[in-house]
């Protein structure tokens, strides 16, 4: 398996382990909770969780502030891209609305990786992490 290939299926493997966090968080939170403001604290919290999984298993290099703070550009992407995707889907192509968002969803990942990887690592297509692993620089 190639290096970016390994890193598009570590991205998914934690992306599906960041959306399990997030249901499980919001259903706890939604007991005793309005579920907009169970959405958003789960929101935040897998958000962040995801941030040190993709550092670590994923890109393979050290959190750092700047990096922290510049994530959440992920998600944005991932929001812009799933939203208008949605909408093109289903007003302009006339995808049952059901399947849409699924699509969407899937077509966003592409993007949603490439502004991870460059918030994340930069331009280089190696990174270097505490272990070692990965210490070939572009």
């Amino acid at each position: 398996m190639t290096d970016r290939l390994g890193r598009v299926v570590r991205f998914g493997l934690v992306g599906v382990l960041n959306t399990a966090v997030y249901y499980g968080l919001y259903l706890v939170l939604h007991a005793f909770t309005p579920y907009l403001a169970a959405h958003a604290v789960a929101f935040g919290l897998a958000m962040v969780g995801s941030y040190f999984l993709n550092c670590h298993f994923t890109f393979r290099t050290r959190p750092a502030l700047r990096t922290f703070l510049l994530f959440p550009l992920s998600n944005a992407t991932n929001l812009v891209v799933s939203t208008g995707g949605l909408y093109l889907l289903v007003s302009w192509l006339d995808v049952d609305q059901r399947v849409a968002p699924l699509l969407a969803s899937a077509a966003a990942i592409p993007c949603t990786f490439i502004v991870a990887q460059f918030v994340l690592v930069g331009r280089s297509t190696h990174t270097r992490h505490p272990s070692g692993i990965g210490e070939r620089t572009a």
